[in-house]
């Protein structure tokens, strides 16, 4: 599935790095976060309108893993794409990608589960957003996990 939509673009400036020389994870889940919140507008129901309509997401769960280094000057891309859709919840993944080589750096999968924002409790997907949602799966399968 072609499915994935570019939701950031970076680069790794020599602040985001470590002692080891490589850009620390607490930047890892900076850059995901950022890109994770574009997700929505990008499929065209951004959170305004979600608010608007009286819901939104909140995070459930968020997994990172790590399969390349990332060093100074590294310029990258994050795309986003849909892997699972519940009934209250989503599933979504998104990968680093180096914008230069293609090379997999580090991919992240989170759970976002929908919200009345009156009551603050789980409630179902609308119809819209399941629809946009299934109709922007990915393939797990598209993550190259290194050797």
């Amino acid at each position: 599935m072609s499915n994935w939509r570019e939701t950031y673009r970076g680069v790794a400036f020599p602040w985001h790095c470590d002692h080891f020389g490589h850009m620390n994870v607490r930047w890892y889940g900076h850059f995901f976060d950022d890109a994770a919140f574009q997700i929505w507008t990008v499929l065209g129901h951004g959170f305004k309108r979600m608010a608007e309509s009286g819901f939104h997401t909140v995070i459930a769960r968020s997994t990172i893993e790590f399969v390349r280094e990332i060093k100074a000057g590294d310029l990258f891309v994050i795309e986003s794409g849909f892997i699972k859709c519940g009934n209250k919840s989503c599933t979504h993944l998104q990968r680093i990608i180096n914008a230069d080589t293609g090379v997999l750096h580090s991919f992240q999968e989170t759970v976002e589960v929908f919200f009345e924002a009156a009551t603050r409790s789980s409630i179902v997907i609308p119809d819209k957003l399941r629809r946009l949602i299934e109709d922007n799966m990915v393939s797990a399968d598209d993550i190259d996990r290194g050797p």
